[in-house]
């Protein structure tokens, strides 16, 4: 393993974790000026320390979880800002984003159940869902007209990876971590490759 390496892309990440509550601080302050390009600087880091992992092979189970947590609080961060800044598109599309919540509850809800912790599967999936909330939530506070287009790719986009995490948490029997998506479970399962690999840390079976 790179350590330098290692540090560097969970340096990134734990950026992002602390630049989420400051950017809460310039949304209650309606500073949007500062505010966006934090948000901008939170998503393109975040696509950053994910590719220098990749490359470099410094994935840890520390940095796979401070990712996921990391990920869940810059949303957060650039829904409140939609909350305050973009007040009427927020209200046009509360419905649909409260249903997308829902789903996101009942999925944290299971995982806890099931594995006594968040997942941090990082499937391709919540790849594409992230890349495409990111794009949009930052083009929300940069343009001045929000991409509706955008917008509902993203939540239809978002809500099949949290169904697909869902299923992927009923299925599996262990905590595990990076796992690509159900059909490469699947195909692992038929390969003879079962139970999954503990991921080098204590088993975490239903309750």
């Amino acid at each position: 393993m790179h350590k330098r390496t290692y540090y560097i892309v969970n340096g990134i990440t734990f950026y992002r974790l602390m630049a989420a509550p400051v950017m809460g601080i310039f949304i209650f302050c309606r500073e949007v000026e500062i505010f966006k390009w934090l948000l901008a600087v939170s998503f393109l880091t975040d696509a950053i320390d994910g590719t220098l992992a990749r490359r470099y092979k410094v994935n840890s189970l520390f940095g796979s979880r401070l990712d996921s947590i990391a990920d869940d609080l810059t949303i957060t961060a650039g829904v409140l800002g939609m909350l305050i800044f973009k007040p009427l598109f927020f209200k046009q599309v509360l419905v649909p984003l409260l249903l997308l919540f829902i789903i996101f509850i009942l999925q944290m809800v299971l995982a806890y159940r099931r594995y006594g912790r968040l997942t941090s599967f990082h499937t391709y999936g919540a790849k594409v869902a992230a890349l495409l909330q990111g794009v949009f939530l930052i083009l929300l506070f940069f343009l001045p007209q929000p991409l509706y287009l955008l917008f509902y790719l993203a939540l239809s986009v978002t809500g099949a990876e949290l169904i697909e995490e869902i299923i992927l948490t009923l299925y599996l029997p262990i905590w595990e971590t990076d796992v690509k998506g159900l059909y490469w479970v699947f195909r692992r399962r038929r390969k003879g490759q079962w139970p999954p690999q503990k991921n080098g840390e204590k088993e975490f079976r239903g309750v």
